[in-house]
């Protein structure tokens, strides 16, 4: 087997952190698959994700590890987590408590605004959530 099919084919965890020790995860709403943020973990919160059932991050724009909620109250209960073939990008399925806002505007997702496609790249975005 290469290790390519190894790592595909393993039942055990192998993140594979890039070179900031960071991997991606992308956090979806337990109920309805909705795409609620995307974020970075370090193995630090990777690990305290996994102990808590609570979603840890690492903020690349603060430099610290962060909990989500904890200054919004908007928590993500963690209930399913999922890791890609090459086990290098993370799925949090997750239930947001709170205000039930994953993001820090406000809104229940961080993804808010339409890109138009087949249009310039300077084309005005379309808000598609209040």
């Amino acid at each position: 087997m290469t290790a390519a099919s190894e790592l595909e084919s393993t039942t055990r965890l192998t993140p594979r952190f890039d070179e900031h020790g960071l991997i991606a995860c992308v956090v979806t709403d337990a109920e309805d698959g909705r795409v609620l943020m995307l974020a970075h973990m370090n193995e630090d919160a990777l690990a305290r994700t996994m102990a808590t059932g609570e979603a840890w991050f690492w903020s690349r724009s603060r430099q610290k590890l962060w909990r989500k909620g904890e200054e919004s109250g908007n928590t993500l209960k963690v209930v399913e987590c999922l890791i890609d073939c090459d086990q290098d990008a993370l799925l949090l399925k997750a239930r947001v408590g709170g205000k039930g806002q994953a993001c820090h505007t406000g809104r229940r997702s961080c993804f808010y605004r339409r890109v138009a496609i087949g249009r310039s790249r300077d084309a005005a975005l379309t808000f598609v959530e209040g």
